[in-house]
Parts: structure tokens; C-alpha cells; sequence
């Protein structure tokens, strides 16, 4: 899907914007980006797309009314982002240099110079949910198997239904999949919840919700489908299979955020902290989507976020005398090289 359109001398130029990763934060951002007539690059990611690549069917984002697969939804994306000019490439970013302008960023190891340059950098790289690694969950993802039950819950209507975690984030799961399964199991390893007390309330008085404590999960079973999930007894050792036909996994997510330790604020858990609007703690660095977000996580607000930090982004660099966006080019010539920065050099 995502070709390498560079020219021999791309990785010698410097951008005014690169978004690092891809999905629709960093895909919205280079079209903003790249409409604005900012000489954008998206270094996409290995696995470009994000957690939608991963999705089936798509029906609550807007203007696609019959639904839409998610790795349809990220190639019209990335296609709308490169009909602007936005160019791409699906590497990994492995280092990153902030301390210095223009912003130094390298996609292999072991080299010291960098491949790519840039005024401004969006970062967008997501955030993964965790999985408990059973040997049939990766094959039945989109299957039944799910990371986000407001994602996914309306597809499982009237359908028995399995949730497993200990926290808030699996009784909001659990009490949310109410509205259309017949019946949640909510399945714990401990004996006790560490989700707060109101939470715990709300599972332990709904009637679609039963509980599973000192619940050990061995395997999601089915061959197209999720048919159902085998757990035994963590005390007694008792195994029984729950004929359940989708499995949602509830233990959190991890931010894709690895690289910029030590030099992006984030908080405990690596969630990027923005102080100024979408900016960092680095000037002229963004953050956008869920790498971001640990509340919402929806690919309309993952959008809406890529959209602001490229606002943001075209403002500061106006700002710092970078970049003249009062100099609008014909739509035709959108993503081709911008003429001129103040003082009249040539913008390459």
C-alpha cells in the first residue's frame, strides 16, 4: 500500500513538517500539512495505518453511511494525504534528535547522520493494546477477538460475550457491551478488582454482568469466528469452556513511545504530555491521537487531534518566520515546491 516515492535527493532536504506514524491522526495531519503547502513527509511506520489495519467494519465514522472496512478507511487516508503532495515512507523511526534545528530523525541504526530533517514534527505513532498472548488471539483478531468494545460492541448484538480485566477500563468494557450482548462475563486472575469501588458496584449490580474472580484464561477457541473461550478455576484448577462468541481484552494499552523517553515529557505510563495547546515540551514538536489519549481513542478524535497539531504547527512555524502561508499557491501546484520563506530564499 505505501510506496517509497522519494527522490534521490528527499532525504538530504528538510521538511517542514514530518509526522511520525501514521493512522488517522498522523495521515489528517499531513493533509492539513500538506494543503497548507508545508513540504510534509509521513514516516508511516513499518506496519503503516495504525490499530484500524487491524479492524473489520468501521460504522461510526462519519460520512460512511453503509460502514467501511478499517484498512479501506486508512488507504483512502493516506490517499487523500498524497493527492496534497504529502509524501511517505514505511520505516520505523529509531532515533530522534530534538535538541537541535532543524530536527534530526534516523530510520536505521548504526548510522550517525541522520536520514531526515525537519522545522516541525508531528508525532502520531498510537498506542497498542496489550494482549494476553494465547495461542489462537492474534489469529482471531477482527474475528471476535477485540481490544475496544465501543469500536466493536454493536457488532456482537444479542450475542454472548466475554471481558477480561481487572480495572476501570474492563468494567466501563463490560457494563458498555450490556447494551447489545445478552450476557458479559467479566474474567478476573484475582480476587479482588483493582477498578474503583463505584465501578465494581455498577458490574456487580448488572444483571447481564457475571463475575468471574481467580479466573486463569487458557485460550480464545474457533477456527473463522471466536466460538468460545476456555478458562479454568485459579484455586481449584476446574477448567470449563464459555460458549461465548467474542472476546474482549481489557488490560490496557501501551503508547508507542518508546523512542522519545528521556526527552518528551510523558506521564507514568508514557502517554506524551502537551503543554501548549497540541505542542510538547519541545517547541516546534506535536503530539496528536492516541498517543496522546487514554480516554477516548476513537478514530474520529484521533482525526480531529491531527488536524489541530497541524494547525499548530503551521501557526508556530509562521510564527518563527519559517514558513509564509500567506503565499498561497493554485490548487493544481499543491505539493509541489514552495517558492519562496521571508527574505526570499528558495524554500527546497
Amino acid at each position: 500500500m505505501a510506496e517509497n516515492r522519494r527522490d534521490s535527493t528527499a532525504a538530504q532536504a528538510v521538511y517542514d513538517i514530518i509526522v511520525i506514524g501514521s493512522g488517522p491522526s498522523g495521515y489528517t495531519a499531513a493533509i492539513y500539512a500538506a494543503r497548507a503547502n508545508l513540504r510534509t513527509l509521513v514516516i508511516q511506520g513499518e506496519q503503516t495505518g495504525g490499530q484500524l489495519m487491524i479492524t473489520s467494519d468501521v460504522e461510526n465514522y462519519p460520512g460512511f453511511e453503509d460502514g467501511i472496512l478499517g484498512p479501506d478507511m486508512m488507504d483512502k487516508f493516506e490517499a487523500q494525504a498524497r493527492r496534497f503532495g504529502a509524501e511517505m515512507i514505511a520505516r520505523d523511526v529509531v532515533k530522534v534528535d530534538f535538541t537541535q534545528q532543524p530536527f534530526q530523525i534516523w530510520i536505521e541504526s548504526g548510522t550517525t547522520e541522520p536520514q531526515y530533517r525537519a522545522r516541525a514534527v508531528i508525532i502520531s505513532t498510537g498506542a497498542s493494546a496489550k494482549w494476553l498472548g494465547l495461542p489462537n488471539e492474534q489469529r482471531l483478531q477482527g474475528r471476535g477477538v477485540s481490544g475496544c468494545a465501543t469500536c466493536d460492541g454493536p457488532f456482537f448484538r444479542n450475542r454472548e460475550l466475554a471481558v477480561v480485566g481487572g480495572g476501570d477500563t474492563a468494567m466501563e468494557e463490560a457494563l458498555f457491551l450490556t447494551k447489545y450482548a445478552s450476557q458479559v462475563h467479566l474474567l478476573h486472575r484475582r480476587d479482588s478488582f483493582r477498578a474503583s469501588k463505584i465501578m465494581q458496584k455498577r458490574a456487580y449490580e448488572n444483571p447481564k454482568i457475571t463475575i468471574h474472580t481467580n479466573t486463569g484464561v487458557d485460550d480464545v477457541l474457533g477456527e473463522n469466528a471466536v466460538e468460545g473461550v476456555r478458562i479454568h478455576d485459579l484455586k481449584t484448577g476446574a477448567a470449563e469452556t464459555l460458549p461465548v462468541q467474542g472476546f474482549f481484552v481489557a488490560i490496557g494499552h501501551q503508547p508507542n513511545t518508546g523512542i522519545f523517553k528521556g526527552i518528551l515529557d510523558m506521564d507514568e505510563v508514557g502517554y506524551l504530555k502537551t503543554r501548549e495547546w497540541t505542542m510538547t515540551n519541545i517547541p516546534g514538536v506535536f503530539a496528536a491521537g492516541d498517543v496522546v489519549d487514554h480516554r477516548y481513542r476513537q478514530a474520529v478524535t484521533a482525526a480531529g487531534d491531527g488536524c489541530r497539531a497541524a494547525i499548530d504547527a503551521e501557526r508556530w512555524l509562521e510564527a518563527q518566520g519559517e514558513v509564509n502561508t500567506a503565499d498561497v499557491m493554485d490548487p493544481g501546484e499543491w505539493g509541489t515546491a514552495r517558492a519562496v520563506v521571508p527574505g526570499g530564499s528558495e524554500n527546497a
